[in-house]
């Protein structure tokens, strides 16, 4: 049998604007693969509806423009551009006009019909290129909308990262500048204490991971991800390269924001450099989480093994010391803690033994003070019988999630700081699903074209 599709277009009155037929193929009937449309079958009938009807829309709108709105006269000249869609990439005559003489102020020429292409690629084609660059590679990324869609051939991963760029940028400029400030939070800014509790706490869990530097190869920078989870709302993902961002407290207060912060709300951090945090809500709490603690105690106990084939009685005695700052930590009793973590450091730097990581021992041993006395600890005991996080476990999986598996830690991948930072805001969005609400918001006519209409 012989298939023809041809394409019908009418206006409200029921003119016929267009006829075209679209596609034209020979079908059989006697094998497995040949009933129903080819995947190139319909790539070919998607592209040629989307050319006509672009085109049809693109000649409704020009025509309401071709004539001066002053004096009515015909308004001549031309030129052309290209518009990329989902379904293809659509050339259109776009006449740039000479302005009627009745017009002597602007510029001598315009182009109608950049008012109505305000840009040059389609919303859903650069949601989807967004979306699944954000998911996997850029290269990647174009070979899936080639295979799938009817789109250009010259689609190419610098293009799906450029568009990506793009999206990001965007999101950026919507973040506005300045500090966030205690007056965008609900509720009585003249005194914290007095803000309403939300829904259930906000736990914020914050880690950070290393990427290979493109533009020094000898060097890394961090990126820092995190995850927002409100005790009854959904969660949220975040993440910056913070030597590269410019206002990271803005894009966090944006996310809680988001989440109805008021106050309520803590934060457990790995102890790196969390100053980004400060003033993001005055009844906010920042602590240390028991998991990093706890990987500093065990590489000191770790120590006292190796010390114990040397000096068994030293190592005894400081292993048992270990063990009572650990359960000062656990109970929140820091300043005992600090205390007896300094006094265990003086002992170990004057130690005198033939054990070979002494010196490595030391350094810990110095670390850990350092490490105490720059950060929060929670009563971890307290927390835990009140069913309250004490670890950061979840921002473990959450780097694994965002960095580890598009950024391919283990393959190496280079990357500069913008084009990780950009690639963090798109890929959060992405995984928490809030990259659809992004575009609906920035085209709000897509929400309206999501069901099409049945025919009678």
């Amino acid at each position: 049998m012989r298939v023809q599709i041809q394409l019908r277009i009418v206006t409200d009155d029921d003119t016929v604007l267009s006829e075209d037929v679209i596609a034209c193929f020979d079908k059989g009937d006697d094998q497995l693969e040949e009933i129903g449309l080819s995947l190139d079958q319909a790539k070919t009938m998607l592209a040629g509806t989307q050319t006509s009807l672009v085109a049809a829309q693109a000649a409704s709108f020009l025509a309401r423009y071709r004539d001066c709105d002053q004096c009515g006269r015909h308004l001549q000249s031309s030129c052309r551009l290209l518009f990329r869609t989902a379904f293809g990439t659509v050339p259109l005559v776009s006449p740039r006009l000479y302005r009627c003489t009745c017009q002597p102020t602007g510029s001598k020429t315009f182009s109608p019909l950049t008012r109505l292409f305000t840009e040059h690629t389609a919303p859903e084609l650069l949601y989807l290129e967004t979306r699944w660059a954000s998911l996997v590679s850029y290269d990647l990324t174009a070979g899936l909308l080639k295979d799938v869609l009817p789109v250009d051939t010259g689609t190419n991963a610098a293009t799906i990262r450029n568009h990506l760029h793009k999206v990001a940028l965007r999101q950026e400029a919507e973040l506005g500048d300045g500090q966030p400030r205690l007056a965008e939070v609900e509720g009585n800014p003249a005194d914290g204490k007095e803000l309403p509790v939300p829904e259930g706490p906000i736990i914020v869990g914050i880690d950070g991971a290393y990427l290979r530097n493109w533009h020094d190869k000898h060097r890394k920078f961090e990126v820092i991800v995190g995850k927002s989870v409100p005790e009854v709302r959904d969660y949220r993902y975040f993440g910056l390269v913070q030597t590269h961002d410019d206002k990271p407290e803005r894009r966090l207060f944006e996310v809680l924001h988001g989440q109805d912060l008021r106050m309520n709300l803590t934060f457990l951090t790995d102890g790196g450099d969390s100053s980004f945090l400060d003033g993001i809500s005055p009844c906010a709490e920042n602590y240390l989480d028991l998991f990093h603690i706890t990987m500093r105690l065990i590489v000191l106990s770790q120590y006292t093994k190796g010390l114990a084939h040397h000096s068994p009685v030293e190592a005894l005695a400081l292993q048992s010391r270990l063990e009572r700052i650990k359960w000062r930590l656990w109970h929140g009793d820091t300043d005992m803690a600090l205390s007896r973590a300094r006094e265990l450091a003086a002992d170990v730097a004057i130690l005198n033994s033939d054990y070979p990581g002494l010196q490595r021992f030391a350094k810990a041993a110095a670390g850990l003070v350092t490490y105490i006395d720059n950060n929060a600890i929670p009563d971890c005991g307290e927390r835990r019988r009140y069913a309250e996080p004490i670890s950061t476990a979840f921002a473990e999986s959450t780097v694994n999630l965002v960095v580890g598996k598009r950024f391919a830690k283990k393959q190496q991948m280079q990357w500069s700081k913008a084009g990780a930072h950009l690639l963090l805001q798109t890929r959060t969005q992405t995984l928490d699903g809030t990259l659809r609400e992004t575009f609906r918001r920035w085209y709000p006519a897509a929400n309206d074209a999501q069901t099409p209409a049945v025919a009678a």
